[in-house]
């Protein structure tokens, strides 16, 4: 009985087994749930997108027109302008996050006091939802009633930088000046992803064998040479996964821009996405729209094949193919086109983010000489009082940059209408009060939206998860022919932008009548949350030592007794992790929920704030409350999600 119940030798496997692999059966049993709602929600919203772009719409009907829609983007001022934008915006935003991520990641590798506490800290940003970003950025940058403004203004900041004529007049519209809006929002998008790039750097610092740094000291490298000829090339691969997979989410943010200026003024910050938002959704042109978002396909599915050909590299699939000079040379050929383009497309900022770039440079190459300087003359304790000085202004810095915002926000939540006006009390509210909480649940529907965000983050995470633990249990475990087809296809749907599926899933959920209803939302919002649970479980499960599970079965269970007693409680920590994960992602979710529901009964939190602002009447007070109610629960979602992985990565170790 016992041996009966072993795993088949291969002497014992049918035909069908060779074929299609051992589990082939109980592989299609597991991954059916996951392979019909990606296949339902994201494959077949591709083909019908396809097929939409080539009809023009006239009264109700569609019309064949075949590549018309192509052909009169080729003459779209509007398209073409959202391209460059999201070219512009994307390429401005990677070269900040990366600088300022590296420096971030350096200083907290260096720092054994208070690290786990500051990392916490600089994740804020990333974890808060964007509405909250964007409100926050958007009412410290007002020109008349914003902090910055006023701040600049007392230090005498701001009447140089006119007189230097780095801003046009003074005070500044940010967000309203032609030449300053798109700066403006590559800074906020800047300030929300840098804490990821930390992370990722930190990473990536922590696998880099300290032997390394040894020999190159004990051969006289100085810092600066330390950093070129180890840190970086360590990096190498966390730095190109890590552009690569931000680069998609940047180039296709549509929410972002939507929430701080409309694509304003003018077009000057609108990109790809929001033109085709607007040709389909506000002109219902589908198929206009539909070739916005397919004609950058090509640019999406290029970025998407080289970051699965990296992480297939760095899963042992053998080394990169070009090697040597052509190689070494690639990242300057790449630096120096993007460069130019970016000097072609948009010389008014390119001018103004090199000098900004440089002072970071030379003060960190400045910094780093007076060390080594230090070093070289035997000064060791003047080197190193030099650097914790150096690196705790500079982190004191980056936490003000980091931290500030959400103060703004928090302390905003607790003043008087009176206050909030006149400005006064600007950064302590004086007396505290919750006249502002009181105003938002009287003056809007918040408690309902509360209630429709926490049903439909809910509902869509137990589909998700569900499907995921079966789906990522069967990519880690069982063996079957295309299992690693099925793996890059999750991968490839994970990164797969909403701006590609919105249209196609809206005239489906038109069709079905579907649309004004939080069901629209549940069943749609597995397009992100699936895949990306998937993909953690996979790693998670594969981290659980297969030992055990063949002992089950040795031992007479089967493979679906083993996956229920064995595998699924010694992967508890890692279910709630990815749980918790999945719904703070179905929590800030913004593009599916303005495009598909438009009734305040069925709005969610991140679509219910927005529309809380009517034209230029901003109820700062109200938002900044309702900013603060939507930030505690996700970050006390995420500190939860990061403790119980970490936990249950170390717990599987430690019984393997």
């Amino acid at each position: 009985m016992t041996r009966a119940s072993a795993p088949p030798g291969p002497g014992s496997l049918t035909r069908t087994q060779r074929r299609l692999g051992r589990d082939w059966r109980l592989a299609a049993l597991f991954l059916a749930p996951t392979a019909l709602l990606v296949g339902a929600l994201v494959l077949v919203p591709i083909i019908k997108s396809i097929i939409t772009s080539t009809t023009e719409r006239h009264g109700q009907e569609s019309v064949f027109v075949g590549l018309d829609n192509y052909i009169a983007l080729v003459g779209d001022e509007q398209f073409r302008t959202g391209v460059v934008n999201s070219f512009v915006f994307t390429a401005y935003a990677e070269v900040f996050k990366v600088v300022l991520g590296l420096a971030a990641a350096l200083l907290l590798h260096h720092r054994r006091r208070g690290r786990a506490l500051i990392t916490g800290l600089l994740l804020m940003p990333w974890v808060v939802p964007t509405v909250v970003t964007a409100f926050s950025w958007r009412s410290l940058l007002d020109p008349i009633f914003g902090s910055v403004n006023a701040l600049l203004t007392a230090s005498g900041i701001g009447p140089l930088l006119a007189s230097a004529h780095l801003v046009d007049s003074w005070p500044a519209g940010w967000l309203s000046d032609a030449s300053l809006a798109m700066p403006s929002v590559i800074l906020v998008n800047v300030w929300k992803g840098v804490p990821f790039f930390t992370v990722c750097f930190l990473a990536g610092l922590k696998a880099i064998p300290a032997d390394q740094y040894e020999a190159a000291t004990i051969d006289g490298a100085s810092a600066w040479q330390r950093f070129v000829h180890v840190t970086l090339p360590g990096l190498r691969h966390v730095i190109t996964v890590t552009v690569t997979l931000s680069s998609i989410w940047t180039f296709n943010n549509f929410d972002l821009i939507w929430l701080l200026t409309q694509g304003g003024p003018g077009d000057v910050t609108a990109p790809y996405v929001l033109v085709a938002y607007s040709k389909a959704i506000l002109q219902l042109q589908y198929g206009a729209g539909a070739a916005v978002t397919l004609v950058m396909l090509p640019v999406i599915a290029a970025l998407v094949f080289f970051l699965v050909r990296q992480l297939r590299t760095d899963g042992g699939n053998g080394p990169p193919r070009w090697t040597g000079p052509l190689r070494r040379a690639l990242p300057w050929v790449v630096a120096a086109v993007v460069a130019g383009l970016l000097a072609w497309a948009s010389p008014h900022i390119f001018w103004k983010a090199a000098v900004v770039l440089g002072v970071i440079l030379l003060i960190a190459a400045a910094v780093g000489r007076v060390v080594s300087g230090l070093q070289a003359r035997g000064g060791r304790r003047a080197s190193l009082l030099v650097s914790r000085l150096g690196s705790g202004v500079a982190l004191a810095g980056l936490l003000v940059f980091v931290l500030g915002p959400l103060y703004w926000i928090a302390v905003t939540a607790f003043k008087s209408e009176s206050q909030v006006v006149t400005r006064e009390h600007d950064l302590w509210p004086t007396p505290w009060t919750m006249e502002q909480f009181s105003a938002l649940f009287t003056n809007q529907p918040f408690g309902r939206w509360y209630l429709n965000t926490v049903l439909v983050s809910a509902a869509s995470t137990a589909v998700a998860l569900i499907c995921a633990v079966l789906g990522g249990y069967a990519l880690a475990r069982l063996r079957f022919r295309g299992a690693q087809g099925f793996t890059v296809t999750v991968l490839l749907t994970y990164v797969m932008p909403g701006a590609l599926l919105f249209i196609p899933l809206y005239q489906l959920l038109i069709g079905v009548r579907l649309t004004d209803s939080m069901w629209s939302l549940v069943l749609t919002y597995p397009t992100f949350t699936l895949p990306f649970a998937t993909w953690l479980l996979s790693g998670y499960f594969a981290s659980i030592p297969a030992e055990l599970e063949e002992a089950a079965l040795v031992d007479g269970c089967t493979r679906v007794q083993a996956f229920r007693r064995v595998v699924l409680p010694l992967a508890k920590p890692g279910l709630l992790a990815v749980a918790l994960f999945t719904l703070t992602n179905a929590w800030n979710e913004f593009l599916f929920a303005f495009v598909f529901i438009t009734k305040d009964e069925y709005k969610t939190l991140p679509v219910g704030m927005q529309s809380m602002i009517a034209g230029d009447v901003v109820p700062q007070g109200q938002l900044a409350a309702a900013s603060l109610l939507v930030s505690i629960p996700v970050v006390v979602m995420y500190a939860f999600g990061q403790r119980f992985l970490t936990e249950g990565l170390t717990a599987g170790a430690v019984k393997g």
